[in-house]
């Protein structure tokens, strides 16, 4: 049956050729660089069919004879299947086959031919390196073209959610500070105002939350500008409710309409020197900028990053109360099984209520992925009710998943072994948990960046020539967004160095296309070790509260250091969640975190 894809596909053609553009490049983003955009900017995803309720990584470039659609190794599989059919094809971003997008775009677009983009949702950075690449080439650029202002006649409005204020007491600093320490960094980079585009930095600075305008985070759409004497919200007036309305005046916010935004940048004196995050900012909002531009932002982000005592006692708190959410989903699961009557779509209801359940859970922190055997192989997996498998027969569960908790954002990843898990299994498993046990225990010095850890948690599969392209470690918000930088441990080069009080996941994994899936993630915070004459010494605490599945270790591939860790973050486990369950949870508990020792 033919996709309404085709149908998009033929409509933004013409519009391209009435607007002069022979070749357009789509973002998957907003205005803010959203990871998971707001259903009013998925435009991609709508016009691509490569989509989900937790979003999609791609950009799209489409031109009168060709429509591509690139994206990472998390979504190879997905993206194969649901562009069939669609008129676009699928195009690597990264792994051995990867193709850079600029230079393809380069190589197919002759000299005096339009590339045309939505300014709006490119970043100042990679608008510029487009722009400066194809001006080297004869290549006209055009940065206006919003392509589905013209094409996308059902196009959802902007989120109209209410605010609220999040408790000061779990955050642990008032917006006067925060306002504060911001202008400190921004005066530290040579700027006397700044413009903050992303929305995870405008909720931690104000304070303010939502539930609906981003799919399991609660950010909220809007910008803030600051410098000395002015705080300037930008936002829809009729997201604001009286207790919210006396926050920002209590802190002396001046509210302005969202739309309002460009208006004001293009008013700004001409002696402001205005900082903003050239990764963060859209072009066409640079664009409009009638004052001094300052590039940087790193010190505002890094603010963000670090959480102080009270964000990390709270955290160990949301910790708590998802162990014990986990807990009784994986007792079900096991009771449930030997029904056949379990699919992935009805785990995924299961667990989001029986998180939702515990008042303080505001929202899971993304779609969960439950994965059965071939599925779990699927990095960014989505069950749905056409790709729903019932959970039978012998194998492998992956459940990634997390939770909205007002005392913090978790993130964890476990794979279970059902029914009987073969030596092969077994073996991938452990060597995916060596490389977790390696990261979790290293220490090293101030200055270090993940980049100089990430083989930490890959050496073991590389030893046997597997491998996994995803990151090791993403940084993680406090109660905002589940994926947050500056930090994070990649393979990649990334200047920022971890330090104390930073959040990451630790998440190595192995997927075998076809059969199953493996990775093992908990969330882990920097902390300071000692200081020797050498300097400063970091080392992890793991925050995470639940077990890893005892059946699938092959402790004879296992150190005893190995084991030791195990073992000893299974009693923290057993100790911190046992208080908070029912006997007979208390009793499967303590079954799963039972010492392990070498056959």
């Amino acid at each position: 049956m033919e996709k309404k894809n085709l149908q998009y596909l033929a409509a933004l053609r013409e519009a391209m050729r009435k607007n002069g553009i022979d070749t357009v490049i789509i973002s998957g983003t907003d205005p803010h660089q959203s990871e998971l955009p707001p259903r009013h900017w998925r435009g991609r995803e709508w016009l691509t069919g490569f989509e989900s309720e937790n979003g999609t990584n791609g950009t799209a470039v489409i031109t009168a004879d060709q429509a591509l659609c690139w994206t990472d190794s998390r979504y190879f599989i997905q993206a194969t299947d649901q562009l069939r059919g669609t008129g676009f094809t699928m195009m690597k971003e990264d792994g051995p086959e990867a193709v850079d997008l600029v230079d393809w775009v380069t190589e197919h677009t002759q000299a005096g031919k339009t590339v045309g983009i939505d300014g709006m949702t490119f970043s100042v950075s990679q608008a510029q390196r487009m722009q400066q690449e194809f001006s080297d080439n004869g290549i006209k650029f055009d940065d206006s073209f919003a392509v589905f202002d013209l094409i996308w006649s059902e196009r959802p409005e902007r989120p109209k959610n209410k605010l609220f204020i999040h408790d000061e007491g779990i955050v642990g600093e008032t917006v006067a500070s925060k306002t504060e320490r911001v202008m400190t960094e921004v005066k530290a980079e040579l700027a006397n105002a700044v413009m903050l585009s992303a929305l995870d930095d405008i909720a931690w600075v104000t304070n303010l939350r939502t539930a609906g305008d981003i799919a399991f985070s609660p950010i909220f759409v809007a910008y803030l500008y600051i410098d000395d004497s002015r705080r300037v919200l930008f936002i829809d007036a009729d997201k604001l409710t009286p207790e919210v309305e006396a926050h920002l005046s209590k802190y002396n916010f001046e509210v302005q309409p969202y739309e309002k935004v460009l208006d004001f940048v293009a008013s700004l004196p001409k002696e402001t020197r205005l900082l903003i995050d050239p990764a963060k900012t859209s072009r066409g909002l640079y664009d409009h900028i009638g004052c001094t531009p300052v590039f940087g932002g790193a010190g505002v982000a890094r603010l963000k990053s670090i959480k102080n005592d009270s964000m990390l006692s709270s955290l160990r708190k949301a910790m708590e109360k998802d162990g014990v959410a986990l807990t009784r989903f994986f007792m079900m699961v096991e009771k449930a099984y030997p029904s056949g009557k379990l699919t992935e779509v009805e785990l995924g209801k299961r667990l989001r209520a029986l998180r939702l359940a515990d008042e303080s859970c505001v929202d899971e922190s993304f779609s969960p992925i439950l994965g059965w055997n071939a599925h779990g192989a699927i990095v960014h997996y989505e069950a749905t009710p056409e790709t729903d498998v019932a959970i039978e027969g012998d194998g492998l569960l992956l459940v990634d998943s997390g939770g909205q908790y007002i005392y913090g954002t978790t993130d964890i990843t476990r794979t279970v072994a059902l029914g009987t898990p073969t030596a092969e299994q077994r073996h991938d498993f452990t060597l995916v948990m060596k490389g977790h046990i390696a990261l979790a225990r290293a220490i090293f010095p101030e200055g270090t960046r993940g980049s100089q850890l990430d083989v930490l948690a890959r050496q073991f599969l590389w030893n046997e020539g597997k491998a996994y392209y995803h990151g090791t470690g993403h940084g993680v918000g406090f109660f905002i967004n589940c994926h947050e930088g500056p930090q994070n441990i990649r393979l990649n080069e990334n200047p920022a160095t971890l330090q104390p009080g930073m959040i990451t996941s630790n998440e190595p994994g192995l997927y075998l296309e076809g059969r199953y899936g493996i990775r093992c993630e908990n969330l882990i915070v920097t902390e300071e070790w000692k200081t020797t004459e050498f300097g400063r010494f970091y080392h992890f605490e793991t925050m995470t509260l639940f077990p890893f599945d005892l059946r699938l270790f092959e402790t004879e591939i296992m150190t005893d250091e190995e084991i030791d860790w195990l073992n000893a973050y299974h009693d923290m486990v057993r100790t911190r969640l046992t208080p908070l369950l029912a006997p007979e949870e208390a009793a499967w508990l303590a079954e799963k975190t039972r010492p392990l020792a070498k056959a």
